[in-house]
């Protein structure tokens, strides 16, 4: 029995996020640049959406880039824009094949106008297709979301669109990049680092984490089966107990 075999198709996570860790560390072994462990990280994105769309996960979040990120030497961030736009246009048939949808949380707006612009061509072109939804998470994180939330918050407030004595979990949410889709089941991180790093913290308040030692560009579909095949045998209990979930 293959590892796909091994999962319960009634049980798979709606929502699977992705902090993709390694790239670095894995080129160092051998001998060669950042930007090099990055190019093949492509290798295990293509083929991490593709299992994921196998599985009917309908949501796959890839943490590409971080706000923090930019603090990087320059040649590296001008090279991971380029390897994003490569990307984008290299990857553009297969999802439209494959009936992914493109979105992108973050601040989008930010980043450089030939990065918006191919971004923006491909959610158009995939719009209307119902499998996977990949979700860049470009130029994000948590902190700026959740900052950001609490601006237009204050704004509707002031403009009287919003009462504050109104303001709920479920009115925040909606103030969120990701009010369009559900909180992660799942949340991987490669490489053997136990860190969040500003992801998805308002989100994440009961996904389950898993953490692997495989470097990304090293990572398969049958580490993403691995990964699921452990969060079915969690139980998932969100603050009740034991006897409430099975009853």
């Amino acid at each position: 029995m293959d590892l796909k075999e091994k999962i319960d198709s009634k049980k798979l996570p709606e929502h699977v996020a992705i902090i993709m860790d390694g790239n670095g560390r894995w080129a160092k072994k051998k001998g060669n640049s950042r930007i090099f462990g990055h190019k093949n990280g492509v290798k295990a994105v293509r083929d991490t959406v593709e299992g994921a769309g196998e599985l009917g996960i309908k949501y796959l979040t890839l943490y590409a880039f971080s706000t923090e990120n930019w603090n990087r030497p320059k040649q590296e961030v001008d090279a991971l824009m380029s390897l994003l736009v490569a990307t984008i246009n290299s990857e553009s048939d297969t999802l439209i094949k494959n009936n992914v949808r493109l979105l992108t949380i973050g601040n989008i707006a930010d980043l450089p106008i030939d990065v918006k612009q191919n971004l923006q061509e491909l959610k158009e072109k995939t719009a209307n297709n119902t499998g996977l939804s990949l979700v860049l998470a470009l130029n994000y994180s948590a902190r700026w979301e959740i900052l950001n939330a609490v601006k237009n918050i204050l704004t509707d407030t002031q403009e009287q669109s919003v009462k504050l004595e109104d303001l709920d979990s479920q009115r925040f949410e909606k103030y969120l990049n990701t009010t369009e889709m559900p909180d992660p089941d799942l949340l991987i991180r490669t490489s053997g680092e136990y860190r969040i790093s500003n992801f998805l913290l308002w989100q994440i308040a009961y996904t389950e984490l898993y953490f692997t030692d495989v470097l990304w560009p090293d990572f398969r579909r049958n580490d993403l089966y691995n990964a699921v095949i452990d969060y079915q045998r969690r139980e998932r209990r969100f603050g009740k107990t034991s006897e409430q979930i099975k009853n």
